[in-house]
């Protein structure tokens, strides 16, 4: 029994070791090559600059706002119930126009962090592909990305993509 159970443990040793012979893996903080390039100083700088920008837009707003609730609160005592009805619905509209913008100012945001990004990232793939070929690594991983491991990339995509594999697995066939 005993020989049983060494040899197994044998088998497996020598199986795992050929597999991380055949399989070379490496991890890369892609967060901490970004803030290594020239370029994050620069992305940094356009996007609070655009971030002022919007915010100063939004704060025009509510400026605007502002006066205009004054001048309302001011006036009220005299104004008619009709008219008062129709400034609070204004004043009403425009606070939700203010909760607006500022929703889509951060969307805006978003979206240009994303524009200024690209091309870094770009060329930070550009890079993780030329080493770990150099390198003869077989996968790359980031664990910036929540924590959790996301693939970078593979020697050979086609075998190790089994997507549509899963696909099929649940009844669904993959579309071209």
């Amino acid at each position: 029994m005993r020989t049983i159970a060494i040899t197994y443990v044998s088998i497996f040793i020598l199986a795992f070791q050929a597999y991380a012979q055949t399989h070379k893996f490496g991890f890369v903080s892609t967060e901490y090559v970004l803030s290594q390039m020239p370029e994050a100083k620069t992305i940094q700088s356009e996007l609070q600059a655009y971030q002022q920008q919007l915010s100063n837009k939004i704060q025009a707003t509510i400026q605007g706002l502002e006066a205009q609730f004054q001048d309302y609160q001011k006036g009220a005592s005299t104004m008619t119930e009709e008219a008062r009805t129709t400034k609070e619905k204004e004043l009403q509209v425009l606070q939700q126009q203010i909760q607006t913008d500022q929703q889509n100012a951060q969307t805006q945001l978003q979206r240009k962090e994303a524009e200024l990004l690209q091309p870094a990232l770009d060329k930070i793939q550009e890079a993780i592909n030329a080493v770990a070929t150099t390198g003869n690594y077989t996968h790359v991983f980031s664990l910036d990305i929540a924590g959790n491991p996301v693939l970078l990339y593979v020697q050979n995509e086609e075998e190790a993509n089994i997507s549509n594999k899963v696909l099929e697995h649940m009844g669904i066939t993959p579309s071209e």
